[in-house]
C-alpha cells in the first residue's frame, strides 16, 4: 500500500504565494460572479468602476493556500483516484485583492476507511507585509483504493440540518464551460477538463471542481448572511457528498441557527434535487 500512514505530523517547508488583483477577477469570475447579470458584484469583478472599490470574495483563500509540500510526504497514488472530501477555512482579516502570504502546511490525520484513504491537511497562512495571519484552511481528500491496512477509520463528520423549511434559499446556474473557467486559477486536475482522464475516474464527461460549488456556496452565503461584505465571513465548512456537472444549478439551502451569534448550517443541492455540499457550518458577523 502506497500510502505511508506515519506521515501523519509532517510539516511543509515555508511557501510563499503572491496574487495579483487579476487572479482576484479571475477566481471571482470563476465561482459565477456577475454571470446572471454583470451590473452586479462589480466590487468582485471589476477593478475600475466608478465609486466601486475592488474587494476579493472570501473563498479565494482556497485557492491561494498552497498544501503540496506537506502531500508530498504521504507517498504515491493515482491521481485518478483522489477526490476532495471536506473542506474548511477560517478568515482571520479580510483576503486583501492583491499581495503576497507565507504558508505552511501539515498533514494532521491519514485514516482508513476500508475501501479508500483519508488524508487530512490544515494549512496556516500569514501576510508576508506584516507578519500577521491572515487565514487557515482545513482539507480532507479521499483516495480511492488506497484503504485496507488496517488503519483508525477516523472521526466523522456529523451535521444535522434542522427539520424545518430553509431561512433562505439562493439559486445559482453554473455555466457549461465553468470548470474551464474555474481550472484558470490554479486547479488544473485533467478530471475537470478532459473527458478521457474523467473517463478513467468513473465518470462519462468531466465534473466541476468541489472547490467551485464551494465558492458559489460561499457568495450566496455572503450575499444573503452578510449584506455581502467579506469582513463579516468569518469561516465556512462542508463536506463534499456528490460530484456536480458543469451547466447544473446549484441552490444553497441556509439555516440561521443564531443571528445574534452568528451562526448558520446549510447545504447545496444539485439541479435534481440531490445533496452535492452537506454538513455546512457557517460563521458571521463583526471579528
Amino acid at each position: 500500500m502506497p500510502i505511508n500512514p506515519d506521515a501523519v505530523g509532517t510539516t511543509s517547508e515555508p511557501v510563499r504565494r503572491r496574487w495579483t488583483s487579476k487572479d482576484s477577477l479571475l477566481y471571482a469570475l470563476g465561482v459565477g460572479a456577475g454571470a446572471e447579470d454583470p451590473t452586479t458584484e462589480l466590487e468582485f469583478t471589476t477593478e475600475n468602476s466608478q465609486d466601486v472599490t475592488q474587494r476579493a470574495l472570501p473563498t479565494q483563500a482556497v485557492v491561494l493556500a498552497p498544501m503540496g509540500g506537506a502531500l508530498g510526504s504521504i507517498g504515491t497514488f493515482n491521481p485518478a483516484m483522489l477526490v476532495h472530501g471536506e473542506q474548511a477555512v477560517e478568515l482571520h482579516r479580510e483576503v486583501p485583492v492583491e499581495g503576497e502570504l507565507e504558508a505552511v502546511s501539515q498533514v494532521v490525520g491519514i485514516w482508513d476507511k476500508g475501501s479508500g484513504a483519508v488524508v487530512e491537511t490544515e494549512t496556516k497562512a500569514t501576510s508576508v507585509a506584516d507578519g500577521e495571519p491572515l487565514f487557515t484552511t482545513r482539507a480532507s481528500l479521499f483516495i480511492r483504493g488506497e484503504g485496507g491496512w488496517g488503519g483508525e477509520r477516523g472521526p466523522s463528520t456529523k451535521v444535522a440540518m434542522p427539520d424545518r423549511a430553509p431561512d433562505h434559499e439562493v439559486t445559482y446556474q453554473t455555466r457549461v464551460d465553468q470548470a474551464l473557467l474555474y481550472r484558470l486559477s490554479g486547479d488544473r486536475n485533467p478530471l475537470h477538463s478532459d473527458p478521457k482522464f474523467a473517463a478513467l475516474a468513473g465518470f462519462d464527461r468531466p465534473i466541476l471542481h468541489g472547490l467551485c460549488t464551494y465558492g458559489f456556496t460561499g457568495r450566496a452565503l455572503l450575499h444573503t448572511l452578510c449584506g455581502s461584505d467579506p469582513a463579516l465571513f468569518r469561516s465556512m465548512a462542508g463536506r463534499f457528498s456528490s460530484p456536480v456537472f458543469p451547466g447544473e444549478p446549484l441552490t444553497v439551502r441556509i439555516w440561521v441557527e443564531s443571528a445574534d451569534e452568528g451562526r448558520a448550517l446549510f447545504q447545496t443541492v444539485g439541479g435534481d434535487g440531490r445533496v452535492v455540499l452537506d454538513a455546512g457550518r457557517f460563521r458571521f458577523g463583526p471579528a
